[in-house]
């Protein structure tokens, strides 16, 4: 059956399919091809007659990632033309429903909205709410750094963070035309698409345009700096011929040569090669001390991140199985220089505290263990962590969670990995394949619920307290009261407080 809905910029004919109407592939800004190619996203163009809106909008180009298979990311249609959004509501009926925008991860270089993890209809329904998914420009055509490059090539590198914006700009102007109040939209995201809403909490133009935010591993830490956003982009011009000073060049490039170069730089660096950038126009410089100084008072937040997220990376490094404390050792003397106490290193004194707090709460203290909850604390739990304690020093209502169940499926990752809670907050278990990797079972099923209701009333409230889990107080030190999302729920004090402690210093 379809649905008809009434926007600014012309009709939609969507779908009604589970007990809910759909939406999909409505565009939120011009397609950014030709000369808008890495430029700021603009208004689109209205249209005449009734637009169909029951097939999903192409997705960003996809570089190549060996986890996508894994999680189930599968974008069949792909386009530089991606900036469309998708709108799940129990009715087009003048309604002042809560909505959650859903900013999607994967590293800023695959995945979409339309991923069947991110099936809204169940969120929609459970707690009649309206959901709305982004695309966003992926990888070189959203996160291409050229301003202070030269050659005519004035990209900042956060074009892709405004395409979140002029999104969440659509859901202001529209979504009352969706049964949505628009006066009461929460962000929520995971992974990459954490980082951006991160970055939203920084950005002035993105103030007043949403008004709670649920972050799902990932925080402000993971920015890049513009002298490491422009290498990559010097990276991409040697790769393919074009000369520094020619770099607007790179506009008339066409879309797949830019994403096989873009592959060929990935082989190259360590880290991935595009990312915001702390850049100081878009995104602060020193993003961390934005929030300490209010850049998002008033915002309620979610923070979190899962026990094991660097468990879900473990087949990539080969020579992790080898892994000694020596080698623990000089893995940290990568991240932590110079001298400690004691006649130690600094490198030494982090995986002490590390191996030993884990000796006494009775974990597993194996070097290859010790060495990925180093790694996951430095990539998502500590940044989590300290945007959570920043923002509470003017905002009370800071809610941490740590989600701790684990996937047991043989032949995938185990543990809690990352990208593991994303079935569970979407109820989409049973459909897709991270929630096969997290099991189906009861229990499964009854943590969800718990989730869901209360990221649900997170929406309505700015508090997450639900009939299914005990009460949840707000995230402050000393106490750093935490809700584990687990196959027991419980709040915990200060859990893993040593090594929190260690990643002060860099955070500052």
């Amino acid at each position: 059956m379809t649905e008809m809905a009434a926007t600014g910029y012309g009709k939609l004919e969507g779908a009604r399919e589970h007990g809910v109407s759909v939406y999909r592939g409505i565009p939120f800004a011009k397609p950014p091809v030709g000369a808008l190619r890495f430029r700021l996203p603009e208004r689109p163009d209205p249209w005449n007659g009734v637009r169909d809106a029951t097939r999903f909008g192409p997705g960003s180009y996809q570089a190549n990632r060996p986890l996508a298979p894994i999680l189930g990311i599968t974008v069949p249609e792909q386009s530089e033309d991606c900036l469309t959004l998708n709108v799940w509501t129990p009715a087009v009926d003048g309604g002042a429903r809560p909505v959650l925008v859903w900013i999607h991860g994967g590293a800023w270089v695959i995945g979409a909205g339309s991923e069947r993890t991110y099936d809204g209809s169940h969120l929609a329904t459970r707690g009649d709410v309206v959901v709305v998914t982004v695309n966003y420009r992926l990888g070189p055509f959203g996160f291409l750094r050229g301003m202070d490059q030269g050659g005519g090539l004035d990209s900042t590198g956060n074009e892709g963070i405004l395409d979140n914006v002029a999104a969440l700009e659509w859901v202001r102007d529209e979504i009352a035309a969706f049964g949505g109040d628009p006066g009461n939209v929460t962000v929520f995201g995971e992974s990459a698409g954490s980082v951006n809403i991160a970055c939203l909490l920084t950005i002035e133009r993105a103030r007043g345009l949403f008004h709670k935010a649920i972050l799902q591993s990932g925080s402000l830490n993971l920015l890049r700096r513009p002298e490491s956003a422009l290498e990559t982009t010097r990276l991409m011009l040697g790769e393919l011929g074009i000369a520094p000073d020619r770099a607007d060049a790179l506009r008339g490039v066409p879309a797949a040569e830019l994403v096989a170069a873009h592959n060929r730089v990935a082989k190259r660096t360590v880290i991935p090669p595009f990312s915001p950038v702390a850049e100081g126009a878009v995104v602060p410089s020193r993003p961390f001390a934005a929030i300490a100084a209010g850049a998002a008072r008033g915002v309620p937040l979610i923070v979190g991140s899962n026990l094991e997220e660097m468990h879900l990376y473990r087949f990539l490094d080969p020579g992790l199985d080898a892994l000694d404390e020596r080698g623990v050792v000089e893995r940290c003397g990568a991240i932590f220089r110079g001298a400690g106490t004691s006649g130690r290193t600094r490198s030494e004194e982090v995986a002490g505290v590390y191996r030993e707090a884990r000796r006494a709460r009775g974990d597993d203290a194996a070097p290859v263990v010790t060495w990925l909850a180093i790694a996951t604390d430095q990539t998502f739990r500590a940044g989590a962590l300290k945007l959570a304690e920043l923002q509470a020093r003017h905002t009370p209502e800071v809610f941490v969670y740590e989600f701790s169940w684990k996937a047991t499926l043989p032949g995938k990752p185990q543990g809690a990995v990352h990208a593991l809670d994303l079935p569970f907050v979407f109820g989409t278990l049973d459909t897709s394949d991270v929630g096969a990797m997290a099991g189906r079972t009861p229990a499964a099923h009854a943590l969800a619920d718990r989730i869901q209701e209360a990221w649900l009333n997170f929406a309505r409230t700015g508090t997450p307290w639900s009939a299914g889990l005990p009460h949840w107080p707000p995230y402050a030190p000393p106490r750093r009261l935490t809700m584990n999302l687990g196959e027991h729920c419980a709040v915990v004090e200060a859990p893993r407080e040593p090594e929190r402690a260690v990643w002060d210093e860099l955070l500052a």
